[in-house]
Order: structure tokens, then C-alpha cells, then sequence
């Protein structure tokens, strides 16, 4: 988990990805390699995602890749067949928290209340996903949570260029998930070069 967390503050930034086609997910991954963010967080919003993380990590070994929006022990089993670094769920669920445990991979679950805080630390975590990160109340509920809890954060929901330093500032903070620099539009139009300049844009920014 340690390995993971450092690469994860190395980054700042994981693009968070919906995938309706299976067949865009090796060129996406070029484009996230080669402008200087190699990482994704594919979220199983999709029939698509499990595919599309296989056909990233063949493509691309050294990409760092998140399963996202992970509900079930199914679709936990799936991310790790087809070579999920991590896995990410939106809540927590104490039953897919500790599936994850016992099959020796990394999990950040979702949390936005100190109830759900404690409830992760009693399971041995200490690196969370605050989710809907601005509905949620943002930098100044993470800022609370931070001041009472010996946790890190990864919010997403409502991150963007504008507030992302903010975020990035707090030591609570490992790193911010996003999807402006790889927007659904975009990929399904298959218009890479639009992307890889978002891409390095958000890099830019960091």
C-alpha cells in the first residue's frame, strides 16, 4: 500500500474514466503515457471497464490502474483478473472493504462523514476516497476531517482546475480524482490529440 500511495502523491491527478468501448482503452493509455499522466481510474460504470483495464495493462505495463466505482465481490474478482493495481468504491460497504482485504489488494472506499471514517480505521485503513468530494462540503469538511483523523484523502467529485490546488494544499490530501482532462465526449469521438493536449494541460497545471 505504501508503493501505491507514493505513486499516487507522485501523480496529484488520477483521470477518472467511463469507457463505453473496450477498443479505445490502449490508445487512451497512450495518450495518458505519453503526456505525462500515466494513470486511470476505470470506473465499472460500464460493461466495458474489466476489458478495458486488461487491454491497458497489456498495453501498457507500467500504467498505474485503479478499478473504480467497484459495488460488488464480483466485480472486485473481474478488476483483479484483468490486472486492477487498486481497487475504488464510491461508498463503504464493510462486506467489499474486507473481500478486497482478503484478497491481498489495495482498496480506497469511499467516505464523507466522521461515522464512516471510524468505520474504515476499525477495518485497518488509513487512505480513503472523499466522495462527492464538493457536495460533500470540500475543502473545509476535509480540513475538519483532517484535524481529527490520522487519514489521507483522495477526493473526486466536483474537482477541477479551479479548486484542485486548494485541494492539493491540504496534508490530508494524497491525491485528486478528476475527469476534465479526459472527458466521455472526447473519447468516444476518439479524439486523441484534443485529449492528449487536455492532458498535458492538467499536467501543466501540478
Amino acid at each position: 500500500m505504501s508503493d501505491l500511495i507514493a505513486r499516487l502523491e507522485a501523480l496529484k491527478v488520477i483521470p477518472v474514466i467511463a469507457l463505453q468501448d473496450a477498443k479505445q482503452a490502449a490508445p487512451l493509455a497512450r495518450v495518458l503515457v505519453e503526456n505525462g499522466l500515466p494513470a486511470a481510474e476505470v470506473t465499472f460504470r460500464t460493461p466495458a471497464a474489466a476489458e478495458a483495464i486488461r487491454q491497458m495493462r497489456t498495453a501498457y505495463p507500467e500504467l498505474l490502474i485503479g478499478a473504480g466505482t467497484v459495488l460488488t465481490r464480483e466485480q472486485v474478482d473481474a478488476a483483479i483478473d484483468a490486472g486492477a493495481d487498486f481497487i475504488v468504491s464510491p461508498g463503504f460497504n464493510p462486506t467489499t472493504v474486507q473481500y478486497c482485504l482478503d484478497k491481498g489488494i489495495a482498496i480506497i472506499p469511499g467516505v464523507n462523514n466522521p461515522s464512516l471514517v471510524e468505520q474504515a480505521m476499525e477495518m485497518g485503513l488509513r487512505q480513503l476516497k472523499f466522495f462527492p468530494a464538493e457536495q460533500s462540503g470540500g475543502i473545509p469538511m476535509l480540513k475538519a476531517l483532517g484535524a481529527v483523523y490520522p487519514v489521507r484523502f483522495m477526493p473526486t467529485g466536483g474537482v477541477t482546475p479551479a479548486n484542485l490546488q486548494d485541494y492539493l494544499a491540504l496534508d490530508s490530501v494524497i491525491a485528486c480524482g478528476g475527469t476534465w482532462m479526459v472527458p466521455a465526449k472526447l473519447i468516444n469521438e476518439e479524439k486523441w490529440d484534443e485529449l492528449a493536449q487536455l492532458v498535458q494541460e492538467a499536467v501543466a497545471a501540478l
